[in-house]
């Protein structure tokens, strides 16, 4: 399993709970739909939740600024993502989705990363 995970920052003036409104019901039906061009099979949404216990331990750790949120996108294999990058399909998706990315997420500053997923607790 290829998983593309994203450590998202909203964009500059935007409230948290804007940016998780627009990311969870706007955002989101926008990936659904093109889904299927992107031979994606599975797309998650990890909104932040700011409570006590995680500014303690963020604290206790002398941890960096957080994130406000993580998406975590799965594709079967490498070869099947690879295939999605040749389809003019999946290539219109690609930029209709990074356009729409642009209005709520500080692009810049919000790193992503391809990796290869290894479950070592639970299934």
């Amino acid at each position: 399993m290829i998983k593309i995970t994203f450590c998202l920052r909203r964009k500059p003036g935007m409230s948290l709970e804007e940016f998780h409104d627009y990311w969870l019901n706007q955002h989101g039906p926008l990936v659904r739909k093109h889904q299927k061009a992107l031979r994606m099979v599975r797309y998650v949404q990890v909104h932040t939740i700011q409570t006590k216990l995680s500014a303690g331990m963020q604290g206790a750790r002398k941890a960096t600024e957080g994130f406000d949120g993580v998406a975590e996108l799965w594709w079967e294999s490498i070869g099947e993502l690879e295939k999605s990058l040749d389809d003019p399909a999946a290539r219109e998706a690609g930029r209709i989705l990074l356009e729409d990315e642009a209005k709520f997420i500080d692009l810049p500053n919000s790193p992503l990363w391809f990796g290869e997923e290894h479950v070592v607790v639970g299934e």
